[in-house]
Order: C-alpha cells, then structure tokens, then sequence
C-alpha cells in the first residue's frame, strides 16, 4: 500500500512511501494541504541514515516524515489501545502488547532484554523454538555506543546502525560479531562490569555526554572478552559510526509526556532523536515508550 504524506501545498511535491518495499518515491501533486491529521496506533519510528537522519512515523493508512514537523507546531491527543501482537482494543501492558499477549509471545521473551538467557542454539524452547531458533541463530554484534555515558549492548547485526540511532547514540564501534544471540550475551554480561548497559536519557536528550576517545575504548576491551568469544573480534578500526540527529536545540531540562496523564498535548518541535520527540517547552515524547497507543496527531 502506498500513501502520500504532507508537504505545503505551494510547493505541490509530496513523498510516497511503499510499506512492503520501504522505498520513498518522489511525486507532484497540486491538491496537498498545509495542515493534515494523523490517526493510528503508535510504533517505533522508522528510521533512514543519512546526515541527519531521517525519521518516519508509519501508521496503517499514512506515513509521516517526521523531520519536515522540525519548528512547527503539533497537537498530539490520546485515542485508545491496540495490542502490537493480537491487534484487540486491550490496554497496553508493556512494550506495546497487552497483558496476555506479554505473557504468552515469544517476541518479548526474557532472552530478548538478557541474551545470556537465550537457549536456542541448546535446541531449548522458551515460547517458541522455531521464532526462537529464527532470531537468536542470526549475527550478533556487541558494540559500544557513546549517548551520555559509553555504553555496552547488544543486537542484531540486521540492525546496524538501528539499534544505535533508536537509543539516540552520537557514535558507537563494533567490538564483536558472533553467530547466535547467547555468545553475544554472555559477552555483555561480562563487559558490563566495565561499562554501563543503560542509557541516562536526560543526558542524552540535553546533549550531556562524556568526551572520550571510542576508539581507544575499544582496543583495551579484548583481554575482558569470554575465550570462546576472543575470536570473533572486530579489529577494525576505521568501522567506526557518527550520528547526526535533527536537532535545532537541545533542551537545558527534559520532562516526559505520558498519555495515561496527559491525553492532550500541544507544542513546537524543536528536535528528534534517539526515539523521542523533543518540544520547545522542554517536553520529550519517547514514542517507543507508547507503542500500541492509538492517537490523532494534527501536524
């Protein structure tokens, strides 16, 4: 399916975006408004790396750039509830699944925020052992990344540099690509003793982070890493990732937007990164935090 999103009408030229094949097509229209509304259920950001990067809202019937809102005002107003995973009209629970479904889907399994606890290479089920076997038996990748403080994570290597842009990381390097989820865990877990494994998001957002060399941090990580791991390292020092956000001013003091609070909100955007939009005002709107939340947004 493929829908335009909203340019000026002046300037009759909109974008088409194609959701099977995620490719922008670029067309003419004379019959584009300057002010449009937005409804669906929210879900991470799509994202395009480029300078800076690009942000897409994606919604069932529309998309929206969101970069082209940059200093312009948007009313966001909170509809309801839709599970990611069952698509019922249920409360949101966590990470956009309902109560039942956070409970029961193998797509947000303990393994997927502590690897170490994967079990698919063993032939083991936790849920679902032919979901389990399709993710956890991929290329992983444990890197650091540099948002406020330097970071150690992990991730798919499909989602490189994703999984960086989503947590809003200026630069980040690869330390090691292993081919299963578990190896990459229990590297984590040992280098957690040395780095942080969390993102302070204020930092982040105030655009609070530490000075240092990545690049050094990397070459003294090898004697941390597990023998069985040692071989999978990336020597690479030229494979090294700067991030640049569409942000025209960060904010001196942050404070959340929460829908189950505040079911109307109206503002300037000034910036957007990591997953969070960020206002004039100092409000941050962290869209991962409200997936499966259905909204109108008047942009």
């Amino acid at each position: 399916m493929i829908q335009i999103t909203n340019f000026t009408a002046s300037s009759k030229i909109a974008k088409k975006y194609n959701i099977k094949t995620h490719k922008l097509i670029i067309v003419k229209s004379s019959n584009l408004k300057s002010k449009m509304t937005y409804e669906g259920v929210l879900a991470k950001m799509q994202t395009e790396f480029g300078n800076p990067i690009q942000y897409y809202l994606i919604f069932e019937n529309s998309f929206l750039n969101v970069n082209q809102l940059l200093n312009k005002e948007i009313e966001i107003s909170f509809v309801g509830y839709q599970c990611l995973n069952c698509n019922k009209k249920k409360k949101i629970f966590r990470q956009g699944f309902c109560y039942d479904c956070f409970y029961s889907s193998p797509a947000v399994g303990d393994w997927i925020m502590r690897p170490e606890l994967s079990t698919a290479h063993l032939g083991i089920a936790d849920r679902d052992l032919d979901y389990e076997t399709k993710v956890q038996l991929q290329p992983h990748v444990v890197y650091l990344a540099l948002s406020s403080d330097v970071k150690v994570g992990v991730t798919r290597k499909t989602q490189v540099p994703t999984r960086w842009i989503d947590q809003g990381a200026c630069e980040a390097v690869s330390i090691v690509e292993v081919p299963n989820r578990y190896l990459a865990g229990i590297t984590e877990v040992v280098l957690k003793n040395h780095f942080v494994d969390k993102t302070n998001w204020r930092k982040m957002l105030q655009n609070e982070v530490l000075t240092l060399d990545l690049l050094a941090e990397k070459t003294r990580i090898f004697e941390y890493l597990p023998e069985e791991v040692k071989p999978y390292f990336n020597a690479d020092l030229n494979e090294h990732f700067i991030l640049n956000y569409p942000v025209l001013q960060h904010p001196k003091k942050v404070t959340g937007l929460n829908l189950d609070k505040t079911n109307h909100f109206k503002g300037k955007l000034i910036g957007i990164k990591g997953q969070y939009l960020i206002f004039e005002d100092g409000t941050v709107f962290n869209i991962r935090s409200f997936e499966g939340y259905v909204v109108s947004m008047d942009v």
